[in-house]
């Protein structure tokens, strides 16, 4: 399998992630000595705390997606390593940040890293379970599950309105699908009835696999599709 990525891209925003914790850290020791020493200038140190929280948020989300490894571009990597060369992962390439080009078709690969249980229940998504720690992390570290089904949503069409910009008029697009990919292995999923499959990371590969031999795609359609995406930079994985 060939894996294509962005390496100035995450160094960037890792290097972003730094520099902007560091400046929350700094906000924030500035606002809890105002609140001590000058108690008097109480708006002036609450609006620094307010501050110093909403960056070190940023800086958290910077973090855990660019500056800690393993990333989410690694755990995927890592979870379809052995798919034969006919295969092509791109991170950070596209409009979805990570795409699969292969005999299994286009799939955008959306991770997630929660743990506890993953629900799926009258179209709305839930995460319950995981203990206090769970509940802090929520709160004070970006890892709520949000709306998975609007995060596929954007991938699609955005997926779709760049490959009908770079590949030759009149060529015909492959319908392009959706996973969700949990790493977590303290993750329980109960999400049969979700809009696009939802499954480790470990059951990833076999997936693929499973899907290449139920609808596979053209060598043809594979080769125009992986032309056509211009990477800067590949590795290769066995």
């Amino acid at each position: 399998m060939k894996v294509i990525i962005d390496e100035r891209l995450v160094k960037r925003n890792a290097k972003i992630g730094q520099v902007i914790t560091i400046g929350s850290l700094a906000i924030l020791g500035a606002g809890m000595f105002i609140t001590f020493q000058k108690p008097e200038w109480l708006g002036i140190s609450i609006g620094a705390l307010l501050v110093g929280f909403i960056l070190s948020q940023v800086g958290i989300y910077f973090t855990n997606k660019w500056g800690r490894s393993p990333r989410p571009d690694e755990q995927i990597s890592l979870a379809l390593k052995g798919l034969d060369k006919r295969y092509a992962l791109y991170h950070y390439q596209t409009p979805a940040s990570h795409v699969l080009v292969g005999p299994a078709g286009i799939w955008t690969l959306i991770p997630k890293h929660q743990r506890g249980t993953i629900t799926y229940q009258k179209k709305r998504w839930k995460q319950s379970g995981g203990g206090l720690i769970q509940g802090y992390l929520k709160i004070f570290a970006q890892e709520g599950i949000g709306r998975p089904d609007l995060e596929i949503e954007t991938d699609i069409e955005g997926l779709n309105r760049y490959f009908n910009k770079i590949l030759p008029d009149g060529t015909e697009i492959p319908e392009i699908r959706a996973a969700l990919i949990f790493s977590n292995p303290e993750v329980n999923i109960q999400a049969d009835d979700a809009p696009a499959p939802t499954l480790t990371a470990k059951k990833l590969k076999d997936f693929i696999r499973k899907t290449a031999k139920e609808k596979p795609i053209s060598v043809e359609s594979i080769k125009l599709i992986q032309d056509s995406i211009d990477p800067p930079e590949e590795t290769d994985s066995d």
